[in-house]
């Protein structure tokens, strides 16, 4: 795995996501990486928890825009594969994660955007750091971010995914503790080891508890969100085909602010 690490600590497996000259934005490749991983720890016996992490001072960028942007200048009849197996292969990675049978804490330094509230959304738990800030930035660069939207209102509600939504607003750590998202935050030296306590505690009980629960959780409180997964996937690849979309990776890619036609 080239932009993954994973280390076994005890019984508490870290997969720390790695791409710090990108601020650890995900390509297909680390999607893979990240799916790889899971399965990994997923057969590792000595593993009854996982911390989900990032290397540097930022948790992730979202989807890789570099890569949004080559994808783009395909023509029309090439695009659109392309925007389906990337956001396919983004939505199999979340689903894989919310089935995960051991409890998965989520330790967040520096920016979750996009894609990377949602990987962070994915887990059970996130722990923030007290830089941590977390933003839907689909709308504000002319996207769709579909599977983002599904797991804000599976997890906070309808009131909370409409505002980070549609707004694009950051939120930082405090707020997101006073909404009851995420844990109190810490000092960003202290995330794994808060990560790590909190997921050893989770997975104090046995086994076929934890995983009975999680699966209570979400699988079965979150049946509609699952099947909403796969819509929210579809409705972001299409919409990566509009004018807007266009026009809005472009423009982050050159570094000024987008023109919308």
């Amino acid at each position: 795995m080239q932009h993954v690490d994973v280390k076994v600590h005890g019984a508490i497996a870290t997969i720390k996501l790695d791409r710090t000259q990108t601020r650890n934005a995900l390509s297909q490749a680390a999607i893979e990486d990240l799916k790889t991983a899971f399965g990994d720890v997923h057969q590792e016996k000595r593993a009854k928890a996982v911390v989900l992490t990032a290397a540097g001072s930022e948790f992730c960028s979202g989807l890789d825009m570099k890569v949004m942007n080559d994808i783009a200048s395909l023509p029309n009849h090439e695009s659109m594969p392309e925007w389906f197996e990337l956001w396919t292969g983004f939505a199999e990675l979340i689903e894989q994660i919310l089935r995960f049978p051991k409890p998965v804490i989520a330790g967040v330094d520096g920016s979750a955007l996009g894609a990377g509230l949602a990987l962070a959304l994915a887990a059970d738990v996130i722990v923030p750091s007290k830089t941590a800030r977390f933003e839907a930035t689909a709308v504000n660069r002319g996207l769709v971010g579909g599977i983002t939207t599904a797991l804000l209102a599976f997890r906070f509600g309808a009131a909370v995914a409409a505002r980070m939504s549609l707004s694009g607003e950051a939120i930082d750590a405090d707020e997101a503790y006073r909404l009851g998202m995420v844990e109190k935050p810490v000092d960003s030296t202290q995330i794994w080891v808060a990560a790590s306590s909190l997921a050893t505690r989770c997975s104090q009980g046995p086994r076929e508890a934890i995983q009975a629960t999680k699966r209570v959780l979400n699988e079965g409180v979150g049946e509609l969100m699952l099947t909403h997964l796969a819509a929210g996937a579809a409705d972001s690849a299409t919409a990566c085909t509009t004018e807007s979309a266009l026009e809005g990776i472009r423009a982050f890619c050159q570094k000024r602010e987008p023109e919308w036609p």
